[in-house]
């Protein structure tokens, strides 16, 4: 069933008016939706609505609501993804997959390998946040996660978390099963996933991370690539908080 954004604002009673330029063209035109057909709808407090479409005119389309339902797809915890950004197709990849696996944000951020130059990076933050919030209507997500500006090591480590894994190729000092055995994530904490670029942190950042007592994470022997290792480390973070 198609997913769609919503104000609550323009729920009366029992009908939903939707009228905002992009979800009128994607529905009415894109879609070529019908009278009688239904769409599931979610708005900013998070209720999920189940509506079929009552009426279609030249600039709105109007639905009854037939259940409405807090949504439940979300984690109770926060989960972050500081990454170093990726070329092309394997960074949209890494932004739509961090946001099915119930990531609240990413930051994008530079290192020393980095793929990309600086100047390159600070004109991506737009398209990715829209593939976020495509992916996030895809998935029915209640509510988009946040692209962040480019920011640095220094300064996504500084902010308040509550736990924080770096998953590093080498010198790691801990498997990832045992760090989430033996740190078991809690309900309402937040938590910060570090991942490096394709060339690996540089000696200099290990030493930086070693210095502020941080965990140097293995996700074990198999080599895995960036993207590949967003995937499997957001994925086994929900499955080991979920089992």
């Amino acid at each position: 069933m198609p997913h769609f954004f919503v104000d609550s604002r323009n729920r009366i009673n029992n009908l939903i008016t939707i009228n905002d330029n992009e979800n009128y063209r994607h529905i009415a035109r894109a879609l070529r939706a019908r009278v009688g057909e239904n769409l599931l709808l979610i708005d900013e407090a998070q209720i999920q609505y189940e509506t079929k479409i009552v009426e279609i005119n030249s600039s709105e389309i109007i639905c009854e609501i037939e259940q409405s339902y807090p949504s439940k797809r979300d984690l109770d915890f926060d989960l972050y993804l500081a990454q170093s950004p990726l070329r092309s197709d394997a960074q949209l990849t890494i932004m739509e997959k961090a946001t099915e696996l119930g990531v609240r944000g990413v930051y994008p951020v530079v290192t020393d390998n980095c793929a990309l130059n600086k100047s390159v990076l600070e004109k991506k933050r737009e398209k990715w946040q829209k593939v976020m919030y495509e992916a996030s209507k895809q998935c029915e997500r209640a509510k988009v996660p946040t692209c962040f500006d480019l920011t640095t090591l220094e300064e996504v480590l500084s902010k308040n978390f509550d736990k924080i894994m770096i998953l590093a190729e080498r010198s790691t000092e801990i498997s990832f099963k045992e760090y989430l055995r033996a740190n078991p994530i809690k309900k309402g904490e937040k938590v910060l996933v570090v991942i490096g670029p394709e060339g690996g942190f540089s000696q200099k950042e290990f030493d930086y991370f070693r210095a502020k007592n941080l965990p140097l994470i293995s996700l074990g022997d198999l080599i895995l690539k960036a993207e590949t290792a967003v995937i499997v480390t957001l994925g086994d973070i929900v499955y080991e908080y979920q089992g």
